[in-house]
């Protein structure tokens, strides 16, 4: 089974209505950008809101990599500021609890995959959660220039996120921006991937209940900041988000829109296709009832 089983957010009528859905926002700051050359995970950050943007819980800590920490000058984290925080192992019930029935959401929801499946898998957070790329599902609906984090936000609101390169500060903003992206849709959002599942939640004894957390940000009363309306133009065919992801350079982007619009073809050909043959097939019926009455018209009239 995978890290997370990831969905999508689309326009069409299939899967489960996303505003009546939780999230999971999950941020992370790192030594580096990969895991498997001993990057290591530094800050965490889960924002649990709702559809509308409804904050349920915020958590940050700052983590005890068990190593040098490097990257000082992206995160502003130092040795110094790791020194008695937890352990990854000793995130696992808490952060299990925060994802337990709700879709795990990250602007580019793919690197975190990679350190929750080299750190927290391991220690033994539960994999097979659904998961939703906010990076992803901006490619496929939205039209924009760039698409990181602060300049997407900055570009659909006209606001820049508060707390950049904190977990925290780009929980929310991943959060709002999930939220304004479910509230200003043309129509209804619906997350196409697995619903989401309860997890069993373990280590909630005396040894989780004595670990202490170093958060680096401050929770801010009244949750998230009010939503804004976006002026920007949607996409009028929607890009496929598995097509969405890496680099998503000219190429990749003209590519997915070539693909979206020889869909957008073939579906409108299979809807004609559909009402030519319903049209047929009413047809033909009708015509069965008008010779079945006739007859029974004409027997009738014999019999009487």
């Amino acid at each position: 089974m995978g890290t997370l089983r990831m969905g999508a957010l689309t326009r069409r009528r299939v899967g489960l209505r996303a505003a009546d859905l939780e999230y999971a926002v999950l941020d992370t700051e790192t030594t580096g950008l990969d895991p498997s050359t001993g990057a290591r995970v530094v800050e965490i950050a889960v924002v649990r809101v709702r559809g509308d943007g409804t904050v349920i819980e915020e958590f940050n800590t700052l983590v005890d990599p068990r190593a040098e920490v490097s990257g000082h000058e992206f995160h502003g984290i130092g040795d110094s500021d790791t020194v008695g925080a937890p352990t990854s192992a000793q995130l696992v019930p808490k952060l299990t609890e925060l994802i337990s029935g709700a879709v795990v959401v990250s602007h580019n929801l793919d690197f975190e995959q990679r350190f929750l499946a080299s750190e927290l898998i391991p220690a033994g957070l539960p994999a097979g959660q659904s998961g939703l790329c906010t990076l992803r599902a901006l490619r496929s609906q939205l039209d924009l220039g760039r698409y990181s984090l602060a300049r997407a936000s900055h570009a659909l609101s006209g606001d820049w996120p508060t707390g950049q390169h904190t977990a925290l500060g780009d929980a929310r903003a991943c959060a709002k921006l999930l939220a304004e992206l479910l509230t200003n849709a043309p129509g209804e959002l619906r997350y196409s991937g697995p619903e989401p599942r309860i997890l069993p939640i373990s280590g909630t004894g005396a040894a989780s209940a004595s670990v202490r957390w170093k958060p680096r940000t401050n929770a801010v009363p009244g949750g998230l900041a009010p939503l804004s309306p976006w002026s920007s133009s949607w996409r009028a065919v929607e890009l496929d988000a598995q097509l969405c992801g890496g680099a998503f350079d000219a190429r990749a982007r003209a590519e997915a829109e070539l693909a979206a619009h020889r869909d957008s073809r073939l579906r409108a050909r299979l809807a004609t296709a559909a009402a030519v043959t319903g049209g047929v097939a009413a047809t033909a019926v009708g015509g069965l009832l008008v010779r079945m009455a006739g007859e029974f018209g004409g027997l009738r009239g014999r019999r009487g």
